[in-house]
Order: structure tokens, then sequence, then C-alpha cells
């Protein structure tokens, strides 16, 4: 049996489980995992539905020689390194797994600011979620094949018809972790300006976090935790408004914001923040699949949700026109993505083909 292209990442969202299992009926795969915080609003599963071991940062470079090639993303400290420095010496091709569209400025980054630079030039080939990290990688001075694997979700799960889970007539919701960087104090306290309550409106929110209390004490419905993905729909088919209100720190610039396809996926109108990177990346489109909003501003974050409050027509306009755009972003698509940077490297050939 051919040997497997090993994919090094720290854990593997809900979402992300038909993406990886899409790639495998093509290429075959096995995943390293080495744990680590989950962002996502429904947590990580334990079972990612296809070939995996569970490992420390340190150990994923030993385990290089077991792969056709490595791919590895840029989360975790020294899972990259590890990664890329196995992979050379095993002989085998590395792929970068890009998410990053800025220069994080935290001490450990700026320390890691020439290796990062060396593994952008030296990759066998780069994969990034889109034209905005793209532009990133050029920059740092990416010299093999780029290409764009659009993010995804499971649009079949999500399309699915649901119980609403409503709690006034117009509903805005925030799903994803309830900290600084992800706008939560923003949001706040645009809501707040709105003058927006139930039961005429109410703002739900989906996640867990230290500003937690701050959501609650500010009239927010906050749920009970990570919700679980049926819970979690139920609430989207609820909603009237996905609210995705990032701001940029000195360490985080959102590198999409899958929230944002699940919301699209439902025919919801989203309004982000020009941090997110499904704006950036061209997903979220301002008057058309979205209202874009400068982040880290209460005043215009409010404009926009008093807008879609008053304009049904207009929340309808988007939802449409945002699920119609949200279609290419597919899991098949995604693994066409990789296997595309697999094949630039020569190890593309699928599970069948060899010994």
């Amino acid at each position: 049996m051919r040997k497997p292209v090993l994919v090094v990442t720290n854990y593997v969202a809900p979402d992300r489980v038909g993406a990886f299992r899409a790639l495998h009926e093509r290429v075959g795969i096995e995943l390293l995992l080495f744990g680590g915080r989950a962002h996502h609003a429904t947590g990580a599963v334990e079972d990612p539905g296809v070939p995996f071991r569970t490992v420390a940062e340190h150990q994923v470079g030993s385990l290089a020689k077991r792969g056709r090639a490595v791919v590895c993303g840029t989360a975790g400290r020294r899972a990259l390194p590890s990664a890329f420095v196995g992979a050379r010496r095993a002989s085998v091709p590395f792929v970068l797994w890009s998410a990053l569209w800025h220069e994080p400025r935290t001490p450990a980054h700026l320390a890691a600011r020439p290796l990062l630079r060396h593994v952008h030039r030296r990759a066998d080939a780069v994969v990034t979620y889109g034209p905005h990290v793209s532009a990133y990688v050029r920059a740092k001075g990416a010299r093999a094949t780029v290409v764009e694997a659009p993010q995804s979700v499971d649009g079949a799960f999500w399309e699915t018809p649901a119980t609403p889970d409503r709690r006034a007539g117009f509903q805005v919701l925030y799903a994803g972790r309830l900290e600084r960087e992800k706008g939560v104090e923003t949001l706040l306290a645009a809501w707040a300006r709105t003058e927006l309550r139930p039961p005429l409106a109410a703002l739900v929110m989906a996640g867990d976090g230290p500003l937690r209390a701050a959501a609650a004490a500010a009239g927010a419905l906050v749920a009970d935790g990570p919700l679980a993905p049926e819970a979690l729909r139920e609430v989207y088919a609820g909603s009237d408004v996905v609210v995705v209100p990032s701001i940029p720190t000195r360490d985080f610039l959102e590198p999409w914001g899958l929230v944002v396809n699940e919301a699209l996926h439902r025919s919801l109108p989203v309004v982000a923040t020009t941090a997110v990177g499904a704006v950036a990346g061209g997903l979220v489109r301002d008057g058309a699949t979205g209202l874009v909003v400068p982040p880290g501003d209460p005043a215009a974050l409010a404009c926009a949700l008093r807008r879609l409050f008053g304009d049904p027509a207009l929340r309808a306009r988007l939802g449409v026109a945002g699920h119609a755009a949200v279609a290419a972003h597919s899991h098949d698509a995604w693994a066409a993505g990789m296997q595309q940077a697999l094949a630039a490297v020569g190890a593309a050939r699928g599970r069948g083909a060899g010994c």
C-alpha cells in the first residue's frame, strides 16, 4: 500500500470532517493532530473519520518518513519547523498550508520570523485560504506553486431544515469564542447603540470565553458553552443576521471565519469587518453578499444592524446572493485545491496507485 500524505494540524472542527474525507478519497491521507485550543463555536471532534494519530508537536518531524508528502499548517509553535525539517531529512515534498495574511507581532512570532520566511521560500508548494493569503505568502518570498483551496463547511448539513430557535422578532447571531480579538466588546457596544431590545429584537451569542459574563450583563442571550452542530443549526434557523465583528490584534487576524460559510448556506446575510478573512478573500462583499464595516467601530456596526433590522427586502437579497456565492466553497473544491498542490510536487496519486 502506498504511503499516505501526512497532514499536520492541531484539531478537526466538525465542519472540517467532510473536507478531510474528500481529500482522503482523492489521495489517501493520515492526520497528525497535536491538539490545542478549539476556535470554532462547535468545538472539536474526537474522530475525524479518516486515519489519524495524536502526537506532540516535537514528534511530527520524526514521522515524516511515514508519508509520501507532508502538509503542515501554521498553527502551534513547534509543529511547523518540526514538519519542515522532518520532510527535508526524509526527502519527501513539503507543502505549506498557510492561513496567515498579516505579520503577528508577539515576541514568539517575531523570534520565529526568519524561520517562517525560510519555510515560505523553501516549501515545495503552498496552499492558501484565498487571494488575501496568496498575496501575503508571495510577499514573504514564496517561490513555488501557490494554490488556493477555498474554505468550506458541510453545506448539506447546514442547509438541512431545522426547528428554529428564535428568541425575538429580529434575531442577531454571534457564533464563536467570547474574546476580545473576536470583536465581542465592539459588538456589545454596538448592540447598546442600536437600542433594539426583546421582544422586538435579541442578540444571541453561541460560544464561550472570558467575556461571557460581560455579554450576559449587556443583555445578550448567551448559550451555555459551545453548542453541538445540530443545536447551532437551530439557532441559525431562528436568526435573521449573523455578525462577525473580529478585530486585528498584535497576534491575531481572523484567517477566514467558517461561521460565514455556515450562515450563507442558510441564506442569512452577514455583517463582518474588514479584519475577517472571508471579507478579504472575497466571499463577503459589501452590499452584495453582506455588509462590511471597519473593525472596532461600534457606531458603524450598529448602523449596519439597524439597517438590516429595518429592511427585510435587503436581508432577503443579501441572503440569496450569499447562498449562491458559497456554493463554490465546497469540500470537494477544497480537496481539489489540495490535490493540485500535491500534484505540483508529484504526490497526488490516489490511494490505489502503486504499492
